[in-house]
């Protein structure tokens, strides 16, 4: 055991190799010292556990490993083959790229975010994006927070802390994360009253909650992440705003994933609009910025002007403010509404009119790509037919006919995670025990790539389900000789 440890250089020694040397003036030399370090004190470990001292470019090799992964960030690009358009865990709506070119601009220079070009003083962020909200909604003013949960929160602490906050138990909701509606009510200081059933609430019923000390706000909350069928009933928004109206108190909605477009042409069911919240008379309507609406993070608030002016003098408002890529990504696809193309220009419109017949033609071409590569024994794949969804709380139960890549292996698991590690990482659905591959939320321009990872990956997967068993014959005759021509590669994988 002391003849392996004295096998280990020194530090400065391991310093002075070539491939390390050249990697301080990238990286720094405190970095580069530490990788060393770590992988010198991970060989002791080894040798005092019986094993053999790697070499001098075994030990190189693992510091520049160990460095590598200390410097990529661990937020990364990935390839989203779920079908699920606005996938909450991958970062929900994807940019258009006049959106990308704003954010860009905007950070890459000084502007006028808060100063007022014709006063030449002090002006607002809000500004840039409320004109644009009011002229495509109706509204008279709006402004713009952080999140949806921020503009509820900061509609609730404006409008109705120390007083009742009247809402139906069937929208108790919780969303995203474990927040939930009574939860975000509570730490804005309002009194949760809730009315009616589960299933049937109606208009008298909030109107008998109602007291003349207390009465803070009506509360709606639309169901955009679950249903309720059968045997249901609740009033309408119109009817609701003339209740609030006749009692002098606001009424507030949270529209959640909030559309501009109406979602019956593409093959949906009907998504309430913020147009449609606006006329019927609600006095302020929340909804988010990063899902149907196809924009940046950011939670949206519409309505009466007297209500939107207190809630832009509240001290939350600076807590809650959004910066300027938001703002400036915020008004470049805001944009595109007023010109009409969001249809053309915002991914999450791309996405969902997507037709299925270039959809079947881009799964087969992924499948040529397979076919292309050494063959692989109990490998199968099919283009066969399946369904999208818009995901990000948006339209529940309804769901986009589109056409996957089905692939069959022998670890469907193993190939998943496989696809997870890759680089970029390629994240796609397991169903009957086939990783299925939808190419409605991948980007057209990444058909190369995952082409090319998913060949790599898969034959990883083979060699290694292979090695499990010692049965090298099953693989293709091509495949062998692939893996075979380079013994360093093979004995890596393995």
């Amino acid at each position: 055991m002391q003849t392996e440890l004295r096998k280990l250089p020194s530090v400065d020694k391991l310093l002075q190799q070539d491939e390390l040397h050249r990697l301080v003036e990238i990286h720094g030399h405190e970095l580069l010292t530490n990788a060393v370090r770590a992988e010198l004190a991970a060989a002791r470990e080894q040798i005092m556990a019986g094993l053999a001292a790697p070499s001098v470019d075994d030990l190189t090799e693992a510091a520049m490993t160990h460095l590598a992964a200390q410097v990529r960030p661990s937020l990364q690009p990935v390839i989203n083959a779920t079908g699920v358009i606005i996938h909450t865990n991958l970062g929900r709506a994807l940019l258009s790229q006049r959106a990308r070119e704003a954010m860009v601009q905007a950070a890459s220079a000084y502007s006028n975010l808060e100063y007022n070009l014709e006063a030449g003083g002090r002006g607002s962020r809000y500004v840039h994006a409320a004109d644009l909200l009011c002229r495509l909604s109706g509204a008279e003013a709006a402004v713009v927070v952080n999140n949806n949960a921020g503009a509820v929160m900061l509609a609730l602490t404006t409008l109705a802390k120390g007083r009742d906050v009247i809402i139906s138990r069937s929208q108790l909701v919780e969303i995203g994360g474990g927040f939930r509606i009574p939860d975000i009510m509570a730490q804005s200081g309002a009194n949760l009253v809730e009315v009616g059933t589960t299933n049937r609430t109606y208009a008298r019923d909030y109107e008998q909650a109602i007291d003349p000390e207390r009465r803070g706000l009506l509360l709606t909350v639309h169901h955009s992440n679950y249903q309720i069928s059968g045997f249901t009933s609740e009033p309408g928004l119109a009817e609701l705003a003339e209740l609030a109206q006749h009692y002098q108190i606001p009424f507030v909605q949270d529209l959640g994933s909030g559309t501009l477009l109406d979602t019956v042409p593409f093959g949906l069911a009907h998504e309430p609009t913020i147009q449609e919240s606006i006329a019927a008379g609600v006095d302020l309507v929340t909804a988010s910025g990063d899902k149907l609406l196809g924009g940046p993070q950011a939670g949206l608030i519409f309505g009466r002007a007297d209500l939107i002016a207190r809630l832009k003098k509240h001290p939350l408002i600076r807590a809650f403010r959004v910066d300027k890529t938001t703002l400036a990504a915020l008004q470049a696809t805001l944009l595109a509404y007023v010109e009409n193309k969001a249809t053309a220009e915002i991914p999450v419109w791309r996405m969902i009119s997507a037709d299925i017949g270039p959809l079947g033609r881009r799964a087969r071409k992924w499948q040529a790509a397979l076919r292309a590569a050494p063959p692989l024994a109990g490998l199968q794949s099919d283009v066969v037919s399946a369904v999208s969804t818009v995901g990000g709380g948006s339209l529940p139960g309804q769901t986009l006919p589109t056409r996957v890549l089905a692939i069959s292996v022998d670890s469907v698991d193993a190939l998943a995670e496989k696809l997870r590690q890759a680089s970029p990482p390629v994240i796609g659905r397991i169903e009957d025990d086939r990783l299925l591959l939808d190419p409605r939320t991948v980007l057209p321009e990444q058909d190369k790539t995952l082409s090319a990872v998913l060949k790599d990956v898969l034959i990883d997967v083979q060699i290694m389900f292979l090695a499990r068993s010692d049965d090298f014959s099953r693989l293709g005759a091509e495949t062998t000789e692939v893996v075979t021509t380079d013994s360093k590669s093979f004995s890596e994988k393995l």
